[in-house]
């Protein structure tokens, strides 16, 4: 099966190349940058831009399956602004979708967002949810998955519970962290997440399916907090800070160009956690997953 992997090259987009092509698929890693990426020798990198839609035409023909990785984070505010998550995840989705039906591609994976809404309170998920919008009303064949925040080798996760610090108590023994730290989060690797991309890549009963997608705990920022430097040997005293000041900080933060604001703010006011983990979709239960504390070598797999 030929499989055109757009953001072949990122975070979750290495892993799940490395995957397919372990599964023998001829694997398509479809980048801005091509031959930046650490990437096994029979994957074939080529040059795709989704907000160009001339740029995905070639590499899209031919292809089996088209899987959409591509994606800012939601952490961050991205370069040029809120409104480039709108160009990049709903434009971009719209540009491969169309370059897919063009081709006769058999079927399309949506990688999404837990919360993903075209009506939800961040640029993020709005745009994640619109995203979704282009792919159910497509005429192609799709799967959409949605993970909680992924982590691992590579990911952005541990070093953002760093840069929060950094951001709110520079050089002080003590990490105030926005509301005490009780948005709970549900973290799953990148390493269990890249099989399930790879099932639903090639597997029939995932067709025309939506699934949440969490990791085998539920742990909340401060929880997380607490993980990341035991990890490092480290101890730290997390004290709340109220979330009318972390909204002020971030918003005046923000309009002096800083990479995080009121979207950041307003992420850290809901869960990011699943309604039913569908793990059990992809022949896994949540007790097979690997846990932050265990990737992180704080906790035995047992445990």
């Amino acid at each position: 099966m030929r499989v055109v992997v757009a953001g072949g090259s990122g975070f979750i987009g290495t892993h799940l190349c490395t995957e397919l092509d372990d599964r023998g698929h001829d694997v398509v890693a479809l980048s801005r940058s091509p031959g930046d990426a650490d990437l096994p020798d029979g994957v074939v990198e080529k040059t795709g831009d989704v907000t160009d839609y001339d740029t995905l035409v070639g590499p899209v023909e031919s292809a089996d399956v088209v899987v959409n990785l591509v994606a800012l984070s939601p952490l961050f505010t991205p370069d040029g602004g809120n409104e480039m998550h709108d160009v990049l995840h709903r434009q971009g989705t719209e540009n491969l979708v169309r370059a897919a039906e063009a081709a006769g591609v058999d079927r399309f994976v949506q990688l999404s967002a837990l919360g993903a809404d075209p009506d939800g309170d961040t640029h993020y998920i709005r745009a994640k949810g619109r995203a979704e919008e282009a792919v159910r009303s497509s005429e192609l064949a799709h799967v959409i998955l949605r993970p909680s925040v992924v982590f691992g080798e590579g990911g952005e996760f541990v070093s953002f519970t760093k840069r929060l610090k950094g951001l709110f108590a520079p050089g002080v023994p003590v990490y105030p962290l926005p509301g005490g730290g009780k948005t709970r989060f549900q973290p799953i690797w990148v390493g269990d997440v890249a099989p399930m991309i790879a099932d639903a890549v090639a597997e029939d009963e995932h067709r025309n399916e939506t699934y949440e997608l969490g990791g085998p705990e539920v742990l909340t920022l401060r929880e997380i907090t607490n993980l990341v430097y035991e990890s490092e040997g480290k101890s730290v005293t997390v004290v709340g800070l109220p979330m009318a000041m972390a909204k002020l900080g971030l918003t005046v933060l923000g309009a002096l160009g800083f990479p995080m604001g009121p979207d950041q703010y307003r992420s850290l006011q809901f869960d990011n956690t699943t309604d039913d983990n569908d793990v059990d979709a992809f022949g896994v239960s949540e007790a097979d997953l690997t846990s932050f504390a265990a990737y992180l070598g704080v906790a035995d797999e047992s445990d």
